[in-house]
């Protein structure tokens, strides 16, 4: 009886942790779009603005992968943390 508690979890966190990674691509394009802005000197409404919609929706996401469980939370940290090592390599456009 145990054993099916043990499989949906799995399941769940693999899901999380699929689920981590776009949403870490998206969350790490909107840093470097914010940082862009600020450094362009166009003003600080659209990087503060970018800044509280990334944190809303990073705290949202590992809200909900909480009230999932343990597992699921570290799986979907773990797929945000994927897409920071991915956007670290990502190449960097000049200018």
């Amino acid at each position: 009886m145990t054993h099916d508690i043990f499989i949906a979890d799995a399941e769940l966190t693999a899901m999380m942790t699929f689920a981590g990674l776009p949403f870490g691509l998206l969350y790490f394009a909107a840093l470097n779009r914010s940082v862009t802005l600020f450094v362009g000197g166009r003003g600080w409404h659209g990087p503060i603005g970018l800044a509280l919609g990334r944190f809303g929706a990073a705290i949202g996401f590992l809200l909900i992968a909480a009230k999932l469980g343990a597992a699921p939370l570290l799986g979907g940290f773990a797929g945000f943390l994927m897409a920071r090592a991915l956007a670290l390599r990502a190449p960097r456009r000049a200018g």
